[in-house]
């Protein structure tokens, strides 16, 4: 490998986008087709079962970064694709996992705002609930696929593929971190998550921009959607207001408190140590 191919980066692009698209529907071709198999040999429909909820959405996510892999990144860069996964120092998850909390409170309460009844809303919200009461009601398959999953793949295409591959062509950052969240929020598909999804994005992408880790995003990511997953288990609710029966407008004031100490804790009074490795 020649010094010129160790400097060069991976950019995202129209081809990038076009490439995890594509492997994402290979790879959930790829099993729907095991499932048609298993239809029409087996006599067994497995789309409802939790084993087969796990393996599609490993497949469509390794698809599409297998995809970005070797028909982007080895032809621009001649390297394969990797990620820096280092930790930090202990202070910085002082810092990160509070302003975490506070985004969490504050998405709770814009969230809270969205209607729920209506000729359009309503409708869209009773689809979407009973689509998710389809999936699974096993704690253990929600915990793996929202909890380690969801954290690993996600973060690896949303910040370590778009936001990072942005950059390296050259946007400035403040808008790679905003079109990765942004784009993040749109593939959840509903109005109710799309709020969450894209303050979540914002603070894992300037996350993982401040500090280059992955680990960091995905750990943060982990515990969003373990609190998420928890409120639901033994609340039935993922919010925080309904959850411990006390005002929106208290949740939104400690949420934007938090965010706003932790954000400049983070970004301007603290020096993080990490190791960038490409």
């Amino acid at each position: 490998m020649d010094g010129k191919s160790l400097n060069k980066n991976y950019i995202f692009n129209w081809k990038g986008a076009l490439a995890l698209v594509g492997g994402m529907l290979v790879g959930s071709s790829i099993v729907a087709m095991i499932n048609v198999f298993s239809m029409f040999v087996l006599k067994e429909n497995l789309q409802y079962k939790d084993f087969y909820l796990l393996i599609a959405n490993a497949a469509g996510f390794l698809g599409a970064i297998f995809a970005f892999d070797y028909f982007i990144v080895r032809p621009q860069t001649g390297r394969k694709l990797n990620f820096n996964f280092s930790p930090t120092n202990f202070a910085t998850y002082l810092l990160i996992f509070p302003m975490m909390l506070g985004m969490m409170f504050v998405a709770d309460f814009i969230t809270a705002q969205i209607p729920i009844k209506g000729p359009f809303f309503g409708r869209f919200y009773d689809y979407f609930s009973r689509l998710m009461e389809q999936m699974t009601n096993d704690k253990g398959t929600l915990i793996l696929l929202a909890v380690v999953m969801a954290p690993i793949f996600e973060e690896i295409v949303f910040r370590g593929i778009i936001q990072k591959g942005l950059i390296n062509k050259g946007t400035k950052p403040w808008k790679a971190i905003a079109i990765s969240a942004l784009v993040f929020g749109l593939v959840h598909g509903n109005p109710w998550q799309f709020v969450g999804a894209v303050l979540l994005g914002g603070v894992l992408g300037l996350v993982y921009y401040k500090t280059k880790s992955l680990l960091l995003s995905i750990l943060l990511h982990a515990f969003n959607n373990l609190v998420s997953s928890i409120l639901i288990f033994y609340g039935h609710t993922e919010s925080f207001s309904e959850s411990f029966k006390v005002s929106e407008w208290l949740i939104l004031g400690v949420g934007i408190v938090l965010l706003s100490v932790f954000y400049y804790l983070f970004m301007k009074k603290y020096r993080v140590h990490y190791s960038d490795h490409l």
